[in-house]
C-alpha cells in the first residue's frame, strides 16, 4: 500500500516468543513494532510482583529482548511501541535508558502513564484504566524511538503510530475506528497468522509461524499481511478468527472512538494478504473501562487420579472422607473403556478450597488430601505434593469518566504533557439491532456431523464472561447457522450454560456471529476454578458437538 505504515507485532501476552522480537526485526521492513504484554491476569501478577519490590511491576522479559535487538532497531529505523511497562512504564523506561548506557546506544525514549488509578479504588491490588491512543502519538511526535506504556488499550499500539504519521484529528472516527480493527487483528500475535486456528489442518507449515504485520493507509484502511518465507498464513479465515476473539456487540468501544465491528469488509488480497476496509467509527463513550484487580482471600487444590472401575463410587468416598463445607469438586471423566493405556483409564477428580485463613486451607488441607493415600479407593494417587494456600486474585470492571483520569506523556526530554479527553463523546447506549438475514433455504436430507465440519469458532474470556465467535467460510451457509445456533440451541450443546444470561451477536459482513455468555468465568480467571478458567477452548468444545446438518449446507 503506497504511503502506508508498516505496523508489525512481535508479542501477544507475557510470555510469548522470546526471539519473536528480532525475527521481525530481521526478516523484513517495518517503520513500528507493537509488543502487547498485558491482560488481565498479568494485571494481577505485575501487582504482586510490585509488592515484592516497588521498583518492579513491569513485563522484565521485554528488558531481556532489547539486550540483542534494541542496536537492530535504532540501525533500521524501526521504532517500538509496548505497553511492558505494566504497572511502572516510568521505571521500565529508566531501566531502558540504563541498557541503552551500557550498550553505548543512544536512543530517544518516551513514556505514558497516568493509567494508575487506584487512589479511586482503595481495596484494590492494582486498578488501571484503558488509556487510548494519543499519548503515544504525542510521544512519537517529540522523537521517540522507543514508547513504553502502562495500561493502554491494546489496539492503541498500532493506532497511535498511525496517528502520528498521517496527523490525525480527535474526530477522525472512521479512520481511527478502522485502525483499531488494525490493532485488534495484531494485538494477539501469531494468533492472526494461524495460530489457535479452528481449520489448523490446512494450513501448510504452522510448526513456527510467523508474526503479523498491519499496513495501514492514511484512511486507516489495512492489509494484513506477515514477512516472506514466514510459517503459518494469512487468510480471510485466520484473520476472521481473531476479529472474533474477545469482543462484544458490533459496537467495540474504545477510548478513541468506537468501531463498528459490523461494517468490517475482509478480501484476500494475494498470498498471504487480506485487506480489511469500510470500518466506520463512532464518537467514544465518556468513560474509560477501568481493570480492579484485588486478592480476595485464599485458596488451594489438590487432584485424585481416579483408574479403572467404579469412578464414580471412587469419587464419592473421597469426597466423604475429606468433606468440607468450603470445598468445590470436578470430576472429568476422561477414563475410557477397555483402555489400553493406564492413562486413557483415568479420570482426575479436583478439589478446590477457598477461605480468608491461608492455615485452615493451607498445609491443614492438602496434608488431609495426602494422607488418604493408603486408606482410599484402590488405586488412590495424587498429582501433586501438598503445598501451602496461594492468594485468591479477583478481577471486576468499573469505569472511570475520562475527564478524571490524568492521561500524561512524558517526551524523550522529561517534558510532560497532559493529554486532554476528547471533545466529543457518545454514550454507549446499546448495540444495533440484528440485521436482517434471509431464512435459510434448505431441505433434503441431511447428516448427523460435527459442528466444527462447517463452522469455525474462536473463544476466550473478558472479566467473568466467556466470548465464543463463530462463523461460516461460505457466505450461502450464513443463514442457515443463523437459524440454526440459537441462543437455546448453545445452550443445549453446552449444558454447562444452561442457567446462563447469553447475548447473541450477528456480524453478517463477515458470515459470522459472537456470543457472550455471562458468568461463566466467575469472577474472572485468577478466581474460577474451571477446568479451562479462560474458556480458550470452549469454541473447541462447541465444534466438537454433534448434529444433523443438511448435505447442501455440508457441501
Amino acid at each position: 500500500m503506497t504511503g502506508a505504515i508498516r505496523v508489525g507485532n512481535f508479542s501477544g501476552f507475557y510470555g510469548d516468543r522470546f526471539d519473536a522480537l528480532a525475527e521481525m526485526l530481521a526478516g523484513g521492513e517495518l517503520d513500528v513494532l507493537t509488543g502487547d504484554y498485558l491482560a488481565e491476569l498479568t494485571m494481577l501478577i505485575l501487582a504482586r510482583d510490585r509488592l515484592k519490590d516497588p521498583a518492579t511491576g513491569y513485563a522484565k522479559t521485554f528488558l531481556r529482548q532489547l539486550e540483542t535487538t534494541l542496536g537492530l532497531a535504532l540501525e533500521r529505523g524501526v521504532t517500538i511501541v509496548t505497553n511492558a511497562g505494566g504497572l511502572n512504564p516510568a521505571g521500565l523506561a529508566a531501566n531502558i535508558a540504563r541498557l541503552a548506557g551500557r550498550l553505548g546506544l543512544r536512543v530517544r525514549i518516551g513514556h505514558v502513564t497516568g493509567d494508575d488509578v487506584r487512589h479511586r479504588f482503595p481495596e484494590a491490588l492494582a486498578a488501571n484504566a484503558y488509556l487510548g491512543a494519543w499519548g503515544i502519538a504525542d510521544c512519537l511526535a517529540a522523537g521517540a524511538d522507543l514508547v513504553v506504556t502502562g495500561r493502554v488499550t491494546d489496539a492503541s499500539l498500532a493506532v497511535g503510530p498511525a496517528a502520528a504519521r498521517f496527523g490525525w484529528q480527535r474526530d477522525d472516527h472512521d479512520a481511527i475506528a478502522a485502525a483499531m480493527v488494525a490493532g485488534h487483528v495484531l494485538e494477539c500475535g501469531a494468533q492472526a497468522t494461524g495460530g489457535n486456528y479452528a481449520f489448523f489442518t490446512e494450513l501448510a507449515d504452522l510448526t513456527r509461524p510467523g508474526f503479523p504485520i498491519a499496513e495501514i493507509a492514511a484512511d486507516g484502511s489495512s492489509v494484513i499481511t506477515k514477512h516472506p518465507g514466514t510459517g503459518g498464513a494469512v487468510t480471510v479465515g485466520t484473520v476472521t478468527a481473531q476479529l472474533l476473539y474477545e469482543i462484544g456487540g458490533p459496537r467495540y468501544a474504545g477510548p478513541d472512538a468506537t468501531a463498528r465491528f459490523d461494517t468490517i469488509v475482509l478480501a484476500q488480497d494475494g498470498p498471504d494478504r487480506v485487506r480489511i476496509s469500510g470500518v466506520r467509527g463512532e464518537p467514544p463513550p465518556p468513560d474509560y473501562k477501568v481493570s480492579v484487580n484485588t486478592v480476595e482471600g485464599f485458596r488451594n487444590e489438590m487432584q485424585f487420579v481416579l483408574t479403572g472401575l467404579n469412578i464414580d463410587a471412587k469419587a464419592a468416598l473421597v469426597r466423604q472422607q475429606l468433606a468440607r463445607p468450603d470445598a468445590q469438586w470436578q470430576l472429568s471423566r476422561t477414563d475410557q473403556p477397555d483402555a489400553d493405556t493406564e492413562q486413557a483409564a483415568s479420570a482426575v477428580l479436583r478439589c478446590v478450597v477457598r477461605g480468608p485463613e491461608p492455615d485452615r486451607i493451607g498445609r491443614r488441607f492438602s496434608d488431609a488430601a495426602v494422607q488418604l493415600a493408603l486408606a482410599s479407593y484402590p488405586g488412590c494417587h495424587l498429582t501433586a505434593l501438598p503445598g501451602p494456600a496461594q492468594p485468591d486474585g479477583v478481577f471486576r470492571a468499573a469505569t472511570l469518566p475520562q475527564t478524571e483520569v490524568a492521561h500524561l506523556a512524558v517526551h524523550p526530554d522529561g517534558s510532560r504533557r497532559p493529554i486532554p479527553p476528547p471533545e466529543r463523546t457518545r454514550p454507549l447506549a446499546g448495540q444495533p439491532a440484528d440485521p436482517p438475514v434471509p431464512p435459510a433455504a434448505v431441505s433434503g436430507r441431511t447428516r448427523r456431523v460435527p459442528l466444527g465440519d462447517v463452522i469455525g469458532a474462536r473463544s476466550g474470556d473478558k472479566g467473568g464472561a466467556a466470548t465464543l465467535g463463530v462463523w461460516v467460510r461460505r457466505t450461502e451457509q450464513y443463514p442457515w447457522l443463523v437459524q440454526a445456533l440459537t441462543v437455546d440451541r448453545l445452550r443445549q450443546l453446552l449444558p454447562e450454560t444452561r442457567e446462563l444470561p447469553i447475548d447473541r451477536y450477528l456480524l453478517p459482513n463477515l458470515a459470522a456471529m459472537n456470543f457472550v455468555i455471562h458468568d461463566l468465568l466467575g469472577l474472572g480467571v485468577a478466581w474460577n476454578a474451571r477446568f479451562d478458567p479462560q474458556a480458550k477452548a470452549l469454541g473447541e468444545w462447541l465444534r466438537a458437538r454433534w448434529l444433523e446438518i443438511p448435505e447442501e449446507v455440508l457441501g
